[in-house]
């Protein structure tokens, strides 16, 4: 089980170990948990160049607002619930890591927003 935070703006947030590849040593990132993002994982270039992580490919991607742009994107390696997970992350400019439903389909995500409490099990 994942067990996160809502932070003072109401983003509900978990801690993932991300790994360049396999053998390497894991970084802790907090991620922000988004519902309407149908992949599995958002990084921003910063945080991307700081991981060291390999580019694998550009994706050509539809936002928010109905405009399309290609993005770069990432081979990484996550701890996913005892196993190690390869994982391609799209780049972007924003503030904090998305983590989106290709990665919580499987999974019960728990939002207690009186508590400050996020569960995904």
């Amino acid at each position: 089980m994942l067990i996160g935070k809502v932070d003072d703006f109401g983003r509900a947030l978990v801690s993932l170990p991300i790994r360049p590849e396999a053998s390497a040593q894991a970084t802790e990132v907090s991620a922000w948990i988004d519902t309407a993002f149908t992949g599995e994982l958002v990084i921003p270039r910063r945080i991307i160049q700081s991981l060291g992580l390999s580019k694998s490919a550009s994706v050509l991607a539809g936002l928010a607002d109905g405009t399309k742009v290609v993005l770069d994107c990432y081979s990484c390696t996550i701890d996913w619930f005892g196993t190690q997970r390869a994982v391609e992350v799209v780049e972007n400019d924003g503030a904090l890591p998305l983590l989106g439903i290709g990665l919580l389909r499987s999974r019960r995500v728990t939002i207690d927003y009186r508590s400050a409490v996020v569960r995904v099990e």
